[in-house]
């Protein structure tokens, strides 16, 4: 396993990181909790020490299901959670919210589901618009003083924030935004956030919501209950998955030469190309942390790299 220390903190985190989404049960297809469990743990005895996780996933469950799953172990692993987003009464909208009044609450959930008493890195995981950075980070550095969480860092972000953030840059310790071979819209914004706050990058979406494992061909089909079958999930649809099929074909060619699975050169290309960045990737099996946790240990050539970037380039 690899690991990185964290900006403006000392968090060391391997550099695969487990996302929480698949964990929540909704939208994935079918998902077994004690899968899950297994995986966690199955995870932690890999190297793996990152988990990160949404108040909003499952409305709780992941966060549930994480807590439990590490149990004793807790205190060896670094996790991080958002806040931000909140479904209304009746469960039938979601919608921002960065209130300090809401931070506190969704804090105490989160602590409570988690079975901790703190949480290592709490997110922001869209801004609402309304609340100003100040009053986000006042209410923040306030639940950091009385231990509830010991750092906080960003979540979907772009250039346009820079200068809101800017006078408040040495008190986060890292974002995260979608980022894989078969996202690269956010690319330039990527850099330029890592390099003006100094922070680490933690891409999520990472495989392409699985369509850069290699599993699904042109005629890939899912049940109503997977959300990649509507079409806002570009990455299975129309022409952007005859394109991601091209980025799938030639990893399969290369392969080979690494004697790695096609998740592990597709986290490996986001390794070797974004500097200092952890990599977010769902799992449902142990099987599949298997597969990741093969991204570590070695490089991929620049010749490679360079043709996955022009196949990839949007």
């Amino acid at each position: 396993m690899e690991y990185i220390r964290l900006e403006h903190s000392d968090l060391d985190v391997s550099r695969i990181c487990i996302g929480g989404d698949p964990m929540g049960g909704h939208g994935w297809g079918n998902v077994s909790e004690a899968s899950l469990k297994e995986a966690v743990r199955f995870a932690v005895d890999k190297g793996i020490n990152f988990f990160d996780t949404a108040d909003v996933y499952g409305l709780g469950e992941a966060e549930r299901i994480l807590g439990e799953a590490l149990g004793k172990r807790r205190s060896e692993v670094v996790i991080s959670s958002k806040f931000g987003v909140r479904r209304n009464e009746d469960n039938t909208k979601t919608f921002y919210d960065n209130s300090p009044t809401w931070i506190k609450k969704a804090l105490e959930g989160s602590l409570r589901r988690l079975n901790t008493d703190y949480i290592d890195v709490y997110q922001l995981h869209y801004r609402d618009g309304v609340t100003p950075i100040e009053d986000i980070v006042g209410t923040l550095d306030e639940l950091k003083t009385k231990g509830y969480i010991r750092y906080y860092g960003l979540s979907n972000i772009y250039i346009d924030d820079i200068k809101d953030l800017l006078p408040f840059a040495d008190k986060f310790v890292s974002f995260q935004d979608q980022y894989s071979l078969a996202y690269r819209e956010h690319e330039s914004d990527i850099f330029e956030i890592s390099s003006s706050l100094c922070v680490n990058p933690l891409t999520w979406g990472s495989l392409g919501q699985g369509i850069l494992t290699g599993k699904y061909n042109k005629d890939v089909k899912f049940d109503r209950n997977d959300r990649r079958s509507r079409e806002v999930y570009k990455n299975f649809h129309g022409e952007k998955l005859l394109k991601n099929l091209d980025i799938v074909d030639y990893m399969r060619t290369i392969a080979p030469t690494y004697d790695k699975s096609l998740a592990a050169i597709a986290i490996r290309f986001i390794l070797d190309y974004i500097k200092n960045s952890a990599v977010i990737v769902g799992v449902k099996s142990k099987e599949q942390v298997q597969s990741n946790c093969e991204a570590c240990g070695w490089k991929i050539t620049d010749e490679h790299i360079k043709a996955l970037c022009d196949l990839s380039r949007d």
